[in-house]
């Protein structure tokens, strides 16, 4: 964790290598979302991605350190919960455990779900 720490320096802050923006998030391949929502949370509002062909795993924050070899290093990991601070405990923890394809998302609920209209469902479904 200390070399992870030591890497965040105002360079990697200030050129955001941290975060992805949920509209470049829905364009990546061989993708997961990795919701640390309770599953509270996530019962009641859930995301299906299968028309991003984005794979969803809900894995509450306080379950990952038990459950992260449920993930693939071979996927990109786009950390999610609802106000962006979970996110980046998930974001750091991953990154201490070897995944480097990892970011977390810049988008709580709210955003998140307005994203997802009609008209980009209907783009996504023609690639």
């Amino acid at each position: 964790m200390d070399e992870i720490l030591k890497k965040m320096n105002l360079e990697f802050l200030g050129t955001g290598k941290h975060k992805i923006s949920i509209n470049f998030f829905l364009e990546k391949e061989n993708t997961i979302l990795l919701d640390v929502r309770t599953k509270e949370e996530a019962e009641t509002l859930s995301f299906n991605l299968k028309h991003f062909n984005i794979d969803v795993i809900n894995i509450p924050i306080n379950e990952l350190p038990e459950r992260y070899n449920e993930l693939s290093k071979s996927k990109f990991i786009g950390t999610f919960c609802s106000s962006g601070t979970r996110s980046a405990w998930a974001y750091l923890y991953l990154q201490s455990k070897g995944f480097t394809n990892v970011k977390w998302i810049e988008a709580g609920n709210e955003e998140f779900a307005a994203l997802l209209q009609p008209g980009l469902i209907y783009k996504q479904k023609l690639k």
